[in-house]
């Protein structure tokens, strides 16, 4: 489920990022997205295509990966974001809530290391 009002435009220095439409509050749960899950084995191929970096880490030890279907692998990374995105093992699925109120226009993102305050580096930040 992606709700109407996002869709996906050009995020300045980024590629393309998710925006809305409409003003969100807070607690919005905005996409439910099913995911394909990977072998540790298959993660190994990935990562040596583009697709690395849009694959999320997957499973109580983190021993998978999987690919978010819908608009989930679009949102770009922010310390703080405005969005967290949680994973339900059992159900295959992510789905991305607001975590303050956001405006029209405004662009949705995630923090890449889970919680939306995280100040951890990136892989794309820690490579010198």
């Amino acid at each position: 489920m992606i709700q109407a009002y996002l869709y996906i435009a050009p995020s300045e220095g980024r590629g393309r990022g998710v925006y809305t439409r409409d003003a969100l509050p807070a607690d919005t749960i905005v996409e439910v997205s099913p995911v394909l899950v990977l072998s540790g084995e298959e993660r190994k191929l990935l990562d040596q295509t583009l697709l690395h970096d849009y694959i999320f880490e997957w499973g109580e030890q983190k021993d998978k990966c999987c690919v978010a279907w819908g608009f989930v692998s679009m949102y770009n990374h922010r310390s703080p974001s405005n969005c967290e995105y949680f994973m339900d093992y059992a159900e295959e699925i992510i789905f991305v809530k607001t975590v303050v109120p956001i405006a029209a226009g405004e662009e949705l993102t995630i923090n890449y290391n889970g919680t939306a305050e995280n100040k951890d580096p990136v892989w794309f930040e820690a490579i010198p």
